[in-house]
């Protein structure tokens, strides 16, 4: 039995990786939680799923005095949970550079982590890659399309690999040029087509800024040249990671747009496990009756860099190198912000981003 701490449970990712676990609770036992402001669902996870430890802001722990239970505070206490005696995989599921110092302290107390926190390699990407090898963990991301490029380079040296392709369902923009982006709202912007996610990821997807981040931390997790990745709009969001070998030969990933799949994927790794999760199904003739079921299609474009800029001043920010991923990050945690309150436009978010890294 895999003893799990979550960090970030009462997030998207938190969420439902615990919906993984409630389904296969005779594999894993949740020694810890942590949580940032949503304390009405930690207080229902901790009843369902009795953990010894939780972290949370110190102003609530008036909230959990009854309970016979460890709690740390803050991000110093965010530390000491993912760095717990007892536990086997750290699941980083915490939204923005909160997450980078937990991911340091999990790797330090050699612990395998399941992340979903990319600003943590955005922003710390060649320290921590040094100190997982130095402790000899596993990092596995969660993330469809890291996890899919993931299961694609399994048995394979990164030496064999020309390029990878990260795909991107485009948001809820796709299509729109310049002057469309002039009058959307957040309303608009927290539509996102295909995944159900928390409010600033979807505005990061909303504006590419998202996939540009991807394009940085799998750089650092696959040990990548910023040349050898690239991106494709793949409106299905069916296909999530493509790899080329110079060998000439190509390996997709494609599966049902559920992030519980690479969710299980990173529980349960390195084992295979069977599970009820939809399946693709690509087209096929019913031997009994002679009934075809429709085809799937997949549609790719290429990313309009002019209209959707996040993408592009990613990129710029990754080839400047040094310390400007992390400013390219902080200016867009800051700008996403700024957007959610009411106080800036949608494209205010790219002009905050280019005075950042200019």
């Amino acid at each position: 039995m895999k003893k799990i701490v979550i960090l970030g449970s009462t997030g998207s990712i938190g969420t439902q990786t615990l919906d993984v676990i409630r389904k296969n609770k005779r594999d894993f036992k949740i020694i810890g939680l942590t949580c940032n402001s949503n304390i009405k669902i930690l207080k229902e996870q901790i009843k369902e799923f009795k953990p010894l430890a939780i972290n949370v802001p110190k102003k609530f722990n008036e909230e959990f005095k009854n309970l016979k239970i460890r709690i740390f505070n803050d991000e110093e206490g965010l530390c000491h949970i993912a760095a717990l005696k007892d536990a086997d995989l750290v699941v980083n599921a915490i939204v923005g550079s909160a997450g980078v110092e937990p991911t340091i302290s999990a790797i330090q107390a050699k612990k395998d982590i399941a992340i979903a926190n990319k600003e943590a390699l955005v922003c710390e990407g060649k320290k921590i890659m040094k100190l997982v090898k130095k402790n000899r963990i596993n990092l596995i991301p969660i993330d469809s399309e890291h996890n899919a490029i993931f299961q694609c380079l399994e048995g394979r040296d990164i030496k064999e690999v020309e390029k990878i392709v990260l795909t991107c369902s485009g948001g809820p923009f796709r299509g729109f040029n310049k002057n469309d982006l002039e009058k959307v709202t957040l309303k608009d912007a927290l539509k996102h087509p295909t995944w159900k996610m928390g409010a600033k990821i979807s505005i990061d997807s909303a504006t590419l800024v998202n996939k540009g981040l991807e394009v940085i931390e799998a750089m650092h997790l696959f040990n990548l040249k910023l040349k050898q990745i690239e991106v494709v709009i793949h409106p299905q969001s069916q296909i999530h990671g493509i790899v080329y070998f110079k060998d000439g030969s190509v390996l997709m990933h494609a599966a049902s747009a559920d992030m519980r799949i690479p969710i299980f994927y990173s529980l349960y790794y390195p084992e295979k496990k069977e599970n009820s999760f939809v399946r693709l199904d690509i087209g096929s003739r019913n031997l009994k009756d002679n009934s075809q079921t429709a085809f799937l299609k997949w549609d790719f474009e290429k990313v309009d860099l002019k209209t959707f800029e996040g993408l592009k001043l990613a990129y710029e920010a990754a080839k400047k190198g040094m310390n400007y991923p992390k400013k390219f990050n902080e200016a867009n945690e800051k700008a996403v912000k700024l957007f959610l309150e009411g106080k800036i436009r949608f494209l205010d978010i790219y002009k905050l981003l280019k005075k950042a890294i200019k």
